[in-house]
């Protein structure tokens, strides 16, 4: 087992453990699971008003060179060249057999040359070897180990950030900018993980306590830790890489077409594009599906499914208790011909077999502020 004395830690460790939150290994990290009020409290408070996450595990670079948008296409299917100056856009990375090395966020900042990329905590070393030894010669990947990273979400996130500086009202729904918040220059994209309307801030690290104190100090907002962050991210159909995608899964089974540019479809020009455009066109064998369990009883990762007949047709990859669905809720994979919405199936618990129906996701409606009035 890994002793704490091993686990790296954000420059916000010293704040959690001053909020009483209970911390775990996560990722290389110690990392707050949960605070005073509880995983189901701090889920419904985010729902309704506004949490703050500690997301500073993650990688966060800036790449860099003549074209580094173009060179960044080397390595992912998404149309990187397309970002137009405040835009930012969700990426995958892949290997050469079209698998999922990792899952990313690219922006363009306003009159700004390099991108700033932001990678999963438990990748981002592979991931950045990765990036640079495919793109060497054509862009520099500079990593950012001494920046923070925290999110803001909820309905009520934008009237607490808008104190703070109110040029982030004119965000729309996947726009990036720099900003000062709480007094600190920050680059503050509209985008996050719960399914929520929010923010994702990006400080130097000596300015994290300050800003983190700061919207803390804000009637609307908690604390949040893991707990409710993969209850959030379940419920709004979010992947959780190295759970619902790897480098076993593609783009297309894992139901992420979306992220492959339509100039790079035409183009057939990014790693195992005839791979990947015959299983678009063709279909895949299996699929990533949503699943409403009809019992009390929460289907987890592992999880066999298993068709009318008792054969494995599939495998569950997330499963939780939903807190605002009111119900054990889950993501799995299963073969394509049983993933059609309201196909009726079984998990396997406990040598049991449970009901289970397919569902399409997310299991709670999306809230993203899609309008822009500026950036």
């Amino acid at each position: 087992m890994t002793s704490s004395s091993d686990l790296r830690k954000t420059p916000l460790h010293a704040l959690h453990v001053a909020l009483g939150a209970r911390m775990v290994p996560f990722a290389g990290y110690e990392m707050p699971v949960q605070y005073y009020e509880g995983i189901i409290k701090e889920h419904l408070h985010t729902r309704t008003q506004a949490g703050l996450f500690d997301v500073s595990h993650m990688g966060q670079a800036t790449l860099d060179g003549d074209d580094p948008a173009s060179a960044l296409e080397r390595v992912t299917p998404a149309d990187v060249s397309g970002l137009k100056d405040g835009q930012q856009r969700y990426a995958l990375l892949l290997n050469d057999d079209g698998g999922i090395k990792d899952d990313f966020m690219v922006a363009r900042l306003p009159s700004e040359r390099a991108l700033h990329i932001v990678v999963n905590a438990a990748t981002k070393e592979t991931d950045f070897a990765y990036i640079a030894e495919r793109l060497k010669g054509r862009a520099v990947l500079k990593p950012l180990p001494t920046r923070a990273l925290l999110a803001l979400q909820g309905p009520m996130a934008e009237d607490v950030l808008a104190r703070h500086d109110y040029d982030v009202t004119k965000l729309g729904f996947m726009k990036a900018g720099r900003f000062r918040i709480a007094g600190a220059p920050a680059i503050v994209s509209r985008s996050g993980y719960t399914g929520e309307d929010g923010f994702e801030i990006s400080i130097d690290a000596h300015e994290a306590d300050h800003v983190a104190r700061a919207l803390l100090a804000e009637r609307e907002v908690l604390p949040i830790g893991l707990g409710a962050r993969d209850s959030l991210r379940l419920e709004a159909g979010l992947c959780l890489y190295g759970h619902d995608i790897d480098e076993t899964t593609s783009p297309i089974e894992a139901d992420l077409a979306f992220s492959i540019g339509k100039r790079r479809k035409m183009a057939r020009d990014f790693p195992a594009a005839e791979r990947l455009m015959n299983e678009l066109l063709e279909g895949a064998k299996r699929r990533r599906v949503g699943l409403r369990v009809l019992d009390k009883v929460p289907a987890r990762e592992g999880a066999e499914i298993v068709d009318k007949t008792g054969r494995t047709i599939g495998r569950v990859t997330s499963g939780s208790f939903g807190p605002s669905v009111g119900a054990p809720i889950a993501m799995a994979y299963v073969e394509t011909p049983f993933a059609a919405d309201g196909a009726e199936l079984a998990v396997m618990v406990r040598g049991a077999a449970r009901p289970v129906q397919v569902a399409p996701m997310p299991f709670v409606p999306h809230r993203y502020k899609r309008s822009t009035q500026g950036v």
